[in-house]
């Protein structure tokens, strides 16, 4: 079906039905959403991913379904925001449905959060995810069983496949509330239905709020003492310490028992094993990304691979769109336009179409396409997880556990999303060192394939001094943020780490193709604008009054030229726009070894970019984020300095 929203299907408005996608994190529920509705969002082979909700549309014999795709969970039990958010949106919009993507490689940690969705009472659909997978370790589930053990009906997907996809939107149809429940005992049970019969009216749910407020749910309690009278409140908190105090241990020992106990018999009943080998390529290439031994020379041959295929390919592509595209073009446009006033305006060198267009198609988005295919594969094989295991022993010397991790090596990928992920950090402390780190030093994917871009044109040695400054940069600051800040409570964490996966082809192009079109549709904008104001000002002389004024720093204190003004006033609006500029001064050679260095170094520490600020705000607040952008800007400068002088001492030297 094609793309729907609310807007384009007015008629079905009146038979829509809410679904809400479920499921453990990176178990192929974004995937499913884009299968079945047509639209398109990242994904990835590991955790975070999704980090809020988003919602899309299809339709299916003349009913309208409203798909909910959300973060992933593990229980209803809420330990982290996301979690809480993924719960709150069941309790308030009481879906239809409940799709519940069960990974087949995580079948009993899958059934676990099953079990707790299956007594909401909501009607349930299960998509049994990464069957492909399992079949090649020898596992094979009885889908059969499964569906009439529960009820409710299954249907096998390989989503990154797209497989399974039409049964799924007739199953969705046929979801049914599912028939399986546990018995906790006698206790619990009791304990549950006075809870229940003192819960408000109105409250959703009431089972299994029961069962959370007794495993002692802070969120929930907030929810009851905003809802309930004061005595309300008091005789519920009255019956939970009664219930609870009946245990010698933790009741909710005896609960995850007695759902472990039900998991185990239903996985005995729906598995199957063959003997097989499992000493895969696979899980050998895992294992030694994630060794410090071996893992930092596959890190290093990454790096190198993705430096030379940026380099040389993006440089024959920029050649042949210039030469078969861009020349011919700009020939006929440079016949037209006599008015010396509109040739500066359009091809000058703020030009609209030289450093709007031109920068943005011409010279970044050659680099970017190249970047971007390595990336996603490295994304889709599962690399990423297992690289976070791999930097673990260093980020711990700066306080850092896997919770902080996992989002500074995502801030790789996107730094607005992995500041997001923070929200998973419970520790003040950590949080903030994380964010800091992840505007600070730390290039996002785009400024990586860049970086790498500028660099080419000054040699591999320029690029591996940019990559180490960085590199201490970031280790220095994390260090400098530990020993300032007070230490604060720390939650042990447990890395879940995807199984290896050959990449799909289809998927690898169709995930960059949506990427680049994401950045022509963000930044083509903004280089265009960018060009209007930097020509603006040349023309106006305020352009030429800035650069005076900032002669003793750029000139003298980061041995820069007076162009890098421009360089600097991109940077504020789209580091990609500087990246081109800084592309172009080196290709006309008005940046030599030194000064090419320094300016990547700078512009990519330099200010965090608004929607990453933007980002930052909304975690820790306005106050904390100015203090921090402050001294990210400051610091950026000083460092950038410092290199200056250090390159030209050893230059000299």
């Amino acid at each position: 079906m094609g793309r729907l929203d609310k807007k384009t299907a007015p008629n079905l408005m009146d038979k829509v039905r809410k679904v809400l996608i479920l499921g453990l994190p990176n178990s192929g529920k974004t995937q499913i959403c884009n299968n079945l509705t047509g639209t398109y969002n990242l994904v990835a082979n590991y955790h975070h991913t999704t980090i809020d909700v988003n919602r899309a549309y299809y339709e299916h014999g003349g009913v309208l379904f409203e798909l909910y795709d959300v973060p992933g969970l593990y229980c209803l039990y809420a330990n982290s925001e996301e979690e809480l958010l993924v719960r709150n949106l069941i309790f308030s919009e009481e879906p239809d449905v409940l799709l519940f993507c069960l990974d087949a490689n995580l079948l009993k940690q899958s059934l676990m959060l099953g079990i707790e969705l299956m007594e909401l009472g909501i009607p349930i659909v299960i998509a049994l995810n990464a069957i492909d997978e399992t079949s090649k370790k020898g596992i094979w589930i009885d889908t059969a069983v499964l569906s009439s053990t529960l009820g409710v009906p299954v249907v096998e997907s390989i989503a990154i496949r797209g497989i399974g996809t039409r049964k799924l939107k007739n199953a969705i149809e046929k979801a049914r509330v599912p028939k399986a429940s546990i018995y906790y005992g006698d206790i619990v049970e009791a304990g549950v239905a006075k809870v229940v019969q003192e819960l408000p009216e109105d409250f959703p749910f009431k089972r299994k709020t029961a069962m959370l407020l007794l495993l002692n749910d802070r969120f929930l309690e907030k929810d009851l003492i905003s809802t309930c009278t004061t005595d309300q409140y008091s005789d519920i908190q009255k019956s939970i310490t009664a219930i609870t105090s009946q245990f010698v241990g933790s009741i909710g020992k005896a609960i995850y028992y007695k759902r472990s106990e039900w998991v185990d018999q239903l996985s005995e009943k729906i598995v199957k094993t063959q003997q097989f080998d499992q000493r895969s390529m696979a899980k050998t290439f895992a294992k030694m990304s994630r060794n410090i031994v071996t893992g930092i020379p596959i890190l290093g041959m990454i790096i190198l691979i993705t430096y030379f295929l940026v380099v040389k390919v993006a440089e024959k592509i920029t050649f042949i769109m210039e030469s078969y595209l861009w020349k011919p073009v700009i020939d006929k446009i440079s016949g037209f336009v006599t008015s010396p006033f509109w040739w500066d305006f359009l091809l000058g060198s703020h030009g609209v179409l030289s450093l709007g267009l031109g920068g943005a198609v011409l010279t970044v988005l050659p680099i970017l396409s190249v970047f971007f295919i390595v990336f996603n594969v490295l994304e889709d094989i599962g690399y990423v997880p297992n690289l976070t295991v791999l930097t673990r022993r260093f980020f711990s010397k700066v306080g850092l556990s896997g919770y902080s991790i996992m989002p500074i090596v995502l801030g790789f990928g996107c730094k607005t999303m992995a500041t997001f992920t923070t929200r998973t950090i419970s520790s003040d402390k950590e949080k903030y060192i994380a964010i800091f780190l992840i505007a600070f030093a730390l290039p996002c994917a785009p400024q990586i394939g860049l970086t790498m871009g500028m660099m080419g044109k000054v040699g591999f040695k320029a690029f591996m001094i940019v990559l180490a400054v960085l590199l201490f940069t970031e280790l220095t600051a994390g260090v400098l943020l530990n020993l300032i800040m007070k230490d604060d409570t720390k939650n042990t964490y447990l890395q879940a780490l995807p199984a290896i996966r050959i990449p799909n082809v289809f998927a690898v192009l169709k995930k960059t193709y949506y990427r680049l079109y994401m950045f022509l549709k963000e930044a083509l904008p903004i280089f265009l604008f960018s060009a209007v104001v930097l020509f603006t000002l040349e023309r106006t002389g305020l352009l030429e009054l800035t650069k005076r004024l900032l002669a003793p720093v750029i000139n003298n204190f980061l041995g820069l030229p007076n162009d890098m003004v421009d360089v600097l006033l991109l940077v504020l609006a789209r580091r990609e726009a500087a990246a081109a500029v800084i592309m172009d001064l080196i290709d006309k050679g008005r940046l030599n070894f030194n000064q090419a260095i320094v300016s990547v170094t700078l512009t990519t520490m330099f200010v965090p970019c608004f929607a990453n600020l933007g980002a930052i705000i909304k975690e820790i607040g306005f106050r904390r984020a100015m203090i921090a952008a402050f001294f990210i800007t400051t610091s950026s400068i000083l460092i950038a300095g410092a290199l200056n002088k250090i390159l030209l001492f050893f230059n000299h030297g």
